[in-house]
C-alpha cells in the first residue's frame, strides 16, 4: 500500500515540530566577523559597494569586536588597512603596523575573544599580487613564502590566537608551522584558505581592502571556479602540512565543494561568505526585492547545510543578534 500523500508534511504542521526536526543548526558559535583595520585615530570610512561595513580605526575595532563577542560571536578576523604600501609587502609583517596593533589592542580589551588575521601581502604591496613578483610578471612562490612566516610570526607575536594564510602559494601552511613552532608558536592555529578560487564574488572586498592587481589577475594560483576535484587536493595537502582548519571561498557558489571537503579531511571546515555574495543580498534587500533577514539566514543555513563548521560573514553580529 503506498503512503499517505500527507506523510511528509506531518513533522511541519507546527513551529515547535520544525525546530525539533531540524537538521542543521545555525548560531552565533560558528560564526567569525570579518573586519577592515585602518590607522588613525577615531575613524569609520564607509565602503560604498558593501553597505553597513565599514573600514574602522583600531579603537572602532576594539568596540565592533567587542560588540560582537557580547552577541556571542566567538572570533574575528582581521584585515589591516597599511598607510603605505611597498613591492615587497613590509607592512604586512611590521610589528608596529595595523594588525598587529590592532591585535593587540583587541586581545588586551577582550581577550576571551578569538582573534585571526589574514596572512597574506596582496594588501600591503603597491602592485596588488599575493606575494613578491619577479620581473617577468610573476609571482615568487619561495620569496613569497619567507614573508609569509615572517608575517604569520609578527601576528602571533602580537598575541592572535590564529593566523589565516589566504595567499594560495604552494607549501604556504607546511612554511608557517615550521617557523611558528621553531619560535615558540606551538599553539597558534593555523585556519588555511584551502579552496580560494578566482572569483568575480571579491570586487567589493578589493575596494574595502584596495588590493585590486595593478597588472594581470591572480589565476596562476587561486583555483579555476570550474575544478572541484583539485580544490579537495588542496584541502588535503593542507591538512599534510600542519592546517588546523581549511577553508572554501566563496561560499555560496561553491557548496558542493564545501561537502566535498568536509567528506574528505578530518579537521573543522569553515567557508568565506565574501563581500560579494554580502553585496548581492544587501542590493536586493534594498530595492525591496527580497525579505532580507530571511535571505540572510537561508543562505548563512545553506553554508552550514554543506558543511561548513565555521562561517566567516559580514553580517555575523546582525545574524547573532536574530538567533538570540
Amino acid at each position: 500500500m503506498p503512503f499517505p500523500a500527507t506523510r511528509m508534511r506531518r513533522l511541519r504542521r507546527s513551529g515547535l515540530l520544525r525546530d525539533m526536526v531540524r537538521e542543521t543548526e545555525l548560531s552565533a558559535s560558528h560564526l567569525a566577523l570579518p573586519m577592515f583595520v585602518e590607522l588613525g585615530t577615531d575613524s569609520r570610512t564607509p565602503i560604498a559597494a558593501m553597505p553597513g561595513v565599514d573600514r574602522l580605526s583600531i579603537s572602532h575595532a576594539v568596540e565592533e569586536a567587542g560588540r560582537a563577542h557580547a552577541l556571542g560571536v566567538p572570533a574575528v578576523l582581521l584585515f589591516g588597512i597599511p598607510a603605505d604600501k611597498d613591492l615587497q609587502g613590509s607592512g604586512a609583517y611590521d610589528d608596529e603596523g595595523v594588525v598587529a596593533l590592532a591585535v593587540r589592542a583587541i586581545k588586551d580589551a577582550h581577550p576571551e575573544l578569538v582573534v585571526m588575521t589574514d596572512v597574506c601581502l596582496c594588501g600591503y604591496t603597491s602592485h596588488g599580487h599575493c606575494g613578491v613578483v619577479r620581473p617577468d610578471g610573476d609571482v615568487d612562490n619561495d620569496i613569497t613564502l619567507e614573508l609569509l612566516a615572517k608575517t604569520a610570526i609578527c601576528h602571533a607575536r602580537a598575541g592572535a590566537d590564529a593566523v589565516a594564510p589566504s595567499d594560495m602559494m604552494d607549501g604556504r601552511v607546511g612554511a608557517l608551522r615550521a617557523q611558528l613552532d621553531a619560535e615558540d608558536h606551538k599553539d597558534t592555529t593555523i585556519v588555511a584558505y584551502s579552496a580560494k578560487f578566482a572569483s568575480a564574488f571579491y570586487g567589493p572586498f578589493r575596494e574595502a581592502a584596495g588590493s585590486a592587481p595593478a597588472f594581470g589577475d591572480r589565476r596562476t594560483y587561486q583555483l579555476d571556479p570550474a575544478n572541484g576535484d583539485e580544490a579537495v587536493r588542496e584541502a588535503l595537502l593542507d591538512v599534510e602540512e600542519g592546517a588546523d582548519v581549511v577553508m572554501v571561498k566563496p561560499a555560496l557558489a561553491y557548496l558542493d565543494v564545501i561537502r566535498r571537503v568536509k567528506d574528505e579531511v578530518r579537521v573543522p571546515v569553515a567557508a568565506y561568505h565574501v563581500s560579494g555574495e554580502y553585496a548581492m543580498l544587501e542590493a536586493a534587500a534594498a530595492n525591496g526585492w527580497i525579505d532580507r533577514r530571511a535571505a540572510v539566514l537561508e543562505a548563512l543555513t545553506s553554508i552550514r547545510r554543506a558543511g561548513a563548521d565555521i562561517v566567516f560573514s559580514y553580517h555575523a553580529p546582525e545574524v547573532a543578534e536574530w538567533l538570540r
